[in-house]
């Protein structure tokens, strides 16, 4: 018996990873990122892949990039493995990468179109979805603007409030009229539908 039997994953089970599955993670992975400062590669690993590194305790360069210690696998024994194709798993490290590296960009930008909301008043869950729209309509040109939205507030149905679809729908709106006013709004081929 290995460790991973000891901690496995269902056996019995896999899941297709989607375009929507990697946006939940990447919400997962900005928002672990936000609250832990962890390195978003290590995220990405655990998160994308159930990388956990057991057995390398001895190596002190290894033992940084934990993010879950084994008692704590454990209790996720039942997890199902997500089996993932390259294109979407390009999307969802390009996903990650955009929404931290370009953080600062996109608050100020959600700032400015959320009328009478300070940034720091924002739930964070609010402000990531808000984050990865921005972001899919400023770095994805090959995905509709509608399809972001609809996306985002989708995902916001399962980890947010009630509230926050209205909240964040108007937000977007805003941004995307003044995104195309700007002719910021670099969209081709399929990110062209419903412009």
């Amino acid at each position: 018996m290995t460790e991973y039997d000891f901690y496995p994953l269902s056996k019995l089970k896999k899941l297709q990873g989607t375009r929507r599955l990697a946006r939940e993670k990447a919400l997962q992975i900005a928002l672990a990122h936000v609250i832990s400062r962890t390195d978003s590669e290590i995220l990405f690993k655990h998160i994308f892949y159930r990388e956990f590194n057991f057995g390398d305790e001895a190596e002190a360069e290894i033992e940084k990039d934990k993010f879950l210690r084994p008692e704590e696998i454990y209790e996720l024994e039942a997890d199902v493995p997500v089996v993932w194709k390259a294109d979407t798993l390009l999307f969802g490290e390009q996903l990650v990468y955009y929404m931290i590296e370009e953080n600062e960009y996109i608050d100020d930008l959600i700032e400015k179109y959320a009328k009478n909301w300070e940034l720091e008043r924002i739930a964070i869950i609010d402000r990531l979805l808000l984050t990865m729209a921005s972001v899919e309509f400023l770095y994805f040109d090959e995905i509709p603007p509608k399809v972001s939205i609809n996306e985002v507030l989708d995902i916001a149905k399962k980890y947010s409030t009630d509230k926050s679809k209205t909240f964040i729908n108007g937000v977007l709106d805003s941004l995307l009229e003044q995104l195309k006013f700007d002719h910021k709004l670099n969209k081709k081929g399929r990110g062209l539908i419903n412009d």
